[in-house]
C-alpha cells in the first residue's frame, strides 16, 4: 500500500492467544485501491520453520484475506434499519487481556437479520468506533447483496473458501527453499522475503491480466 500511495487505517485488531495477530480489519484508501487489491482475496499458505517450536520443525499456516469495497451511505443496495442492529459497548483490550482504555469505547454491531458481527476498538472515541463499525457493516451487507443478486458469480467476493489445505490461492515457502507461487496464474518468484515485505506488483498484475 505504501508503494502505491494508498492510505491505511486499522479499524479493529485482535491479538493472537500466544503471539501475532488473530484478525485485523483495515481501511485502504486510494485511487483504484479496491480494483488493485482484490487480487489478494483468498487463502494464503505459509510454510516455515516455526519460531514458536523449540524443535525447529517445519509448520504450515493459513490466512484468509477478504477484500470488500466500501459501500456509500446512499447505496440503494444497502438499507440498514436501526432496529435490526444490536449495539454492544465494551472496554477495548490488548494482548493478554490488558485494558487499553479504562472507559468503554469499543463497539460491537450485530446485524440481526443476517447474523453479521462487526467490531471496532482502535479509536479512543466511542463515536468514531461506531462510525467505523457501520462503514464495515455497510460493506459486508453490500457484498451480501451482490452475492444474492448473482448466486453463480460474485465479482466482489467470489466463492468463499475455508482457510485450509487445498484452498490456497498462493503459497509462501521459506523452508526448505525460497519460493512464492500464485496457484491461479502460476506466477512465481524466488525471493520470499521481498514478497512478505510488500512487493506484490508482479502477482497482482499477473492476476489482472489473467482475469481480463
Amino acid at each position: 500500500c505504501e508503494n502505491k500511495g494508498f492510505r491505511t487505517e486499522i479499524l479493529d485488531q485482535t491479538e493472537g492467544e500466544e503471539a501475532g495477530i488473530k484478525t485485523v480489519t483495515m481501511l485502504v484508501s486510494g485511487t483504484y485501491a479496491y480494483g488493485y487489491l482484490r487480487a489478494e482475496k483468498g487463502v494464503h499458505r505459509l510454510v516455515r520453520l516455526s519460531p514458536y517450536d523449540s524443535a525447529h520443525r517445519r509448520h504450515t499456516s493459513f490466512a484468509q484475506v477478504e477484500i470488500l469495497p466500501e459501500a456509500a451511505q446512499e447505496d440503494p443496495l444497502v438499507v440498514i434499519n436501526p432496529d435490526d442492529v444490536k449495539i454492544d459497548i465494551y472496554k477495548s483490550s490488548g494482548a493478554g487481556g490488558q485494558n487499553v482504555q479504562k472507559n468503554a469505547t469499543a463497539i460491537r454491531l450485530t446485524h440481526l437479520p443476517t447474523g453479521i458481527v462487526v467490531t471496532c476498538q482502535n479509536e479512543r472515541s466511542q463515536m468514531q468506533n461506531r462510525e467505523n463499525a457501520m462503514r464495515v457493516l455497510r460493506s459486508r451487507l453490500l457484498d451480501l447483496a451482490q452475492v444474492a443478486a448473482d448466486k453463480n458469480l460474485s465479482d466482489l467476493r467470489g466463492v468463499y473458501q475455508k482457510a485450509e489445505w487445498g484452498s490456497q490461492i498462493r503459497s509462501y515457502v521459506l523452508h526448505p527453499y525460497q519460493m512464492v507461487k500464485d496457484h491461479r496464474t502460476d506466477f512465481e518468484v524466488g525471493n520470499s522475503q521481498s514478497v512478505l515485505d510488500g512487493d506484490l506488483d508482479g502477482f497482482i498484475e499477473a492476476w489482472l491480466k489473467f482475469n481480463k
